[in-house]
């Protein structure tokens, strides 16, 4: 297997992308830390409560990270505090043996206008997709340098490269790390480090879940809604997968001298 030795950490993997990432390094060979937090400071987030149960999730995903073969663990973490950040690199390294591969997936959403937004949503959000990706980057960033090689692969979105309407602080938060890939992928360019993103298109997870639910038109099922958003914003007409995503980060993984990109995954929905 390709990853054989390398140890990969994937926030955010209990569900949805980051769940099929670090199902795909698996198979590929890496032993994998799974790190997604069971509970926020905040209840402004998709699920509507401080109880996200990410780290129950992530502990179901371990179980078939193993079925594989791999050495896995779990971590409760909230990526967007600094000490149980240091705290997660460290209990990776220690009990996997180093840390390679970092997957910043974790991330947060609301829905509201900009008049009515509350500061609280705009601090989650900020914190959680921007901060969270600048934390972990810059811990895990040391123990790659010793080892002369790293990938650090950042999950934006296409709302990284334009706005929508109703998302002020989502697309604030993924501009943000677009253009924090750049940046420290030029920062590292010298050091055997790569930096990249990923921006998704529409992928059936629990963001969409929110999204597809508060469009939703009069009459209009869950179902039809998502469908809807489907067809009017993805040229190909078919939503994205988590596999999708984790074909990318293979790609990044195995480019040595792909750095500082933000790629979409998105059936054509955004030209650049």
């Amino acid at each position: 297997m390709k990853l054989d030795g390398k140890v990969a950490l994937v926030t955010g993997g209990g569900r949805g992308i980051g769940r099929g990432i670090a199902l795909m390094l698996a198979k590929e060979g890496a032993d994998v830390a799974i790190a997604d937090a069971e509970v926020l400071d905040s209840p402004k987030n998709q699920y509507g409560t401080k109880e996200i149960k990410g780290y129950s999730a992530a502990l179901k995903v371990v179980e078939d990270l193993k079925a594989l073969g791999r050495k896995a663990i779990a971590i409760n973490a909230d990526v967007s505090k600094s000490d149980q950040v240091q705290a997660m690199i460290k209990r990776t390294v220690e009990e996997l043996g180093s840390i390679d591969i970092l997957v910043n997936n974790a991330g947060a959403i609301t829905i509201s206008t900009t008049e009515e937004l509350e500061e609280e949503a705009w601090d989650l959000v900020m914190d959680v997709n921007a901060k969270g990706t600048f934390l972990c980057s810059k811990a895990a960033i040391p123990y790659m340098k010793k080892k002369r090689w790293g990938r650090i692969i950042n999950v934006a979105s296409i709302a990284g490269k334009r706005g929508t309407a109703t998302l002020p602080h989502y697309c604030a938060s993924k501009h943000a790390i677009v253009g924090f890939t750049n940046a420290l992928a030029k920062e590292l360019a010298q050091t055997g480090i790569t930096v990249n993103a990923i921006c998704p298109g529409i992928v059936r997870t629990q963001m969409w879940d929110l999204l597809a639910e508060v469009w939703r038109r009069p009459g209009e099922s869950w179902e039809e809604s998502f469908k809807r958003s489907v067809e009017s914003m993805i040229p190909q007409g078919v939503e994205q997968t988590p596999e999708d995503m984790a074909k990318l980060t293979l790609f990044f993984i195995y480019s040595d001298h792909v750095t500082g990109q933000a790629i979409n995954v998105d059936g054509g929905a955004v030209e650049h």
